[in-house]
């Protein structure tokens, strides 16, 4: 007989993208990003933070001001796209932590991807989220609201 309560592949490329999300160092926000092909495969991860080569003792973490971060950071979706390497993404899913703005909801829609699988809408009521979610529906591309009886996943290192 197989075990019994293990999670689902929803679950398990959710909870990737929440762990993705662990390795931001945005002291606010903390967003990850996990995309998977149709046979469940994994092609890429990403967390929101600078770009390679930035400093992130150098650039502002601010979110006020004359400086600060929106400036520089790259999202994490964008991320995810981006460390793909050329990857075809045509038909992906993206697992994401927080709902996409308007800025990455045009790079999922050119890179192919066909679905966001999606935990929070924290800014639903923002024109950048009306925009994003306008974009996506017009290109076709699938939103799901993740969903699970489950309230956490916990990772043990001992």
């Amino acid at each position: 007989m197989k075990r019994r309560g293990y999670i689902n592949w929803d679950e398990y490329f959710m909870g990737v993208s929440l762990l993705a999300a662990k390795r931001s160092k945005d002291p606010n926000t903390q967003v990850g990003a996990c995309i998977v092909d149709q046979n469940n495969i994994i092609l890429s991860t990403g967390y929101n933070g600078f770009p390679y080569g930035c400093s992130d003792d150098d650039f502002p973490w601010d979110r006020e001001g004359d400086d600060t971060k929106y400036k520089y950071v790259v999202h994490a979706e964008l991320n995810a796209i981006l460390n793909a390497n050329g990857k075809s993404l045509k038909g992906a899913k993206i697992y994401v932590d927080l709902f996409p703005c308007n800025e990455c909801a045009k790079a999922i829609i050119q890179s192919g991807i066909a679905e966001i699988v999606y935990l929070y809408d924290k800014y639903a009521d923002t024109p950048e989220t009306i925009a994003s979610k306008k974009m996506l529906t017009s290109a076709g591309v699938k939103l799901t609201k993740f969903s699970t009886e489950k309230d956490e996943i916990v990772l043990k290192f001992n």
